[in-house]
């Protein structure tokens, strides 16, 4: 009756543990709520949408009212005060001092609609380019954040398979070095045996301590991202088959990078700008012109009252800066050229991310193939060293060197399949195609 209900505890336990484990796209989702990165590019893609609107204003009419509302007092006392009036027809009697108050209240409503302005125009058409960097950055960021969530994920991955095979080797050592000692406590092996198993030992308790630092790091890299301690991570199955880039060929992939890579798109809407940014430094010698139009009412208690209506055309016409629209359509032009080179370098990038992702995914689908092959080798190896061990046909540091090279070839292949992988996130975001929904397969390949 003990054994059945220690059975159901443990698997209750195994359930629990398993259930709480966070895989790719729930640490994913995590990280869109609260990677501060992220949140950032989404305030500059809601600050950037607004830039349309900005740019339009120009060329929208602009209504404008004022007016005020005084009143003035005071008094006027002439010189001659208390003298005879000379004043001709004003008759006979003396200057005396008067009342100067009055009341003015006044407002105006004025309508101007630029006809035409080169500037405004162009910056409109820059307002627009505008926007749709700000979109292509804020896309950027989107897959900007599913390479850092992948990456964190899985190097938290490879940490723990690292202290894993660690303390797997520690233990396969501890049993080593225990059975030099029976043995040299029986005459059957010398000391030197007992030495060589105590300084591989001392080796992988070591190893293990810097294994465990490694994984903190990497789970507080990983919280950096989603903004609280990561929960235990589901690991990948055990051999799992990843699938190889489709296209086989690089050349589509590179030609996607060079074409839609985010930031060559980014680049060439750049250069757009900086195309249109000259002709709004040669409209500084161009004529403007717009229609205006304006309604006065003045209301004076001392004059009366005054409505005005006008409506017209102004316009002007620049003769001299001072050489400085010249001087800033030459800026413009250099700025341009700055543009047109930095879209290169940009568009090159990208082909060498692409194509070197798609190498690396290529050669790591080999790599992990060979590994696969090489941990069979080495189990193999250290089963017939532990073997000759025990008949005496190999000694002590044999089967101590097959242990480390099986924990190590375990290393490199866990961490073979996650490079892998992880190019294939890295050569999609280089082509410009990287989106969540990629993230499903590479879920599918995680234990539940």
């Amino acid at each position: 009756m003990q054994r059945p209900l220690i059975a159901v505890l443990i698997t209750s336990a195994l359930l629990t543990l398993n259930a709480q484990a966070a895989d790719l796209l729930q640490v994913y989702q995590q990280a869109l709520a609260n990677d501060a990165t992220y949140a950032s590019a989404r305030a500059a893609q809601a600050a950037g949408r607004e830039r349309i609107t900005q740019g339009r204003s120009g060329l929208l009419p602009s209504v404008i009212a004022s007016g005020g509302n005084s009143r003035n007092t005071g008094d006027f006392t002439p010189s001659n005060v208390g003298q005879l009036s000379t004043v001709p027809g004003a008759g006979l009697g003396f200057v005396t001092a008067s009342d100067r108050d009055n009341h003015v209240n006044q407002y105006s409503v004025s309508l101007a609609q630029p006809l035409f302005n080169w500037n405004s125009w162009q910056q409109y058409q820059q307002s627009k380019l505008s926007q749709a960097a700000s979109e292509a950055a804020f896309a950027q960021s989107q897959q900007d954040l599913i390479t850092r969530v992948a990456q964190a994920y899985f190097d938290v991955l490879t940490a723990q398979d690292n202290l894993g095979s660690t303390r797997a080797q520690k233990v396969a050592t501890t049993e080593q070095l225990a059975s030099a000692k029976r043995n040299f406590e029986v005459g059957t092996q010398t000391i030197t045996d007992t030495h060589e198993a105590q300084a591989a030992y001392d080796l992988v308790v070591a190893q293990e301590f810097a294994a465990i630092n490694d994984l903190d790091n990497k789970r507080a890299a990983l919280q950096l991202i989603i903004g609280q301690a990561p929960a235990a991570l589901s690991p990948l199955r055990t051999g799992v088959s990843i699938a190889p880039p489709q296209p086989a060929a690089v050349e589509p992939w590179v030609s996607s990078a060079e074409g839609q890579n985010f930031a060559v798109v980014g680049a060439e809407l750049s250069l757009e700008i900086a195309k249109r940014e000259i002709e709004r430094s040669r409209s500084g010698h161009y004529p403007t012109a717009s229609l205006v139009a304006s309604t006065t009412h003045n209301n004076q208690t001392a004059s009366g009252t005054l409505k005005q209506n006008s409506i017209g055309v102004n316009w002007s016409i620049p003769l001299f800066s001072g050489f400085a629209v010249t001087s800033k359509v030459r800026e413009s032009i250099a700025l341009e050229d700055k543009a047109r080179n930095d879209l290169e370098a940009t568009r090159r990038a990208a082909s060498q991310s692409a194509r070197q992702a798609f190498l690396g995914m290529n050669s790591g689908l080999a790599q992990v193939k060979a590994l696969e092959a090489a941990e069979l080798s080495s189990k193999s190896s250290l089963e017939s060293n532990k073997l000759g061990y025990q008949v005496g046909v190999r000694i002590n540091i044999d089967v101590l060197n097959a242990q480390k090279l099986l924990y190590s070839t375990q290393k490199d292949l866990s961490k073979a399949r996650y490079d892998t992988i992880m190019n294939g996130l890295r050569l999609k975001a280089a082509a410009g195609t990287l989106k969540e929904d990629d993230l499903a397969p590479i879920n599918a390949l995680l234990a539940r």
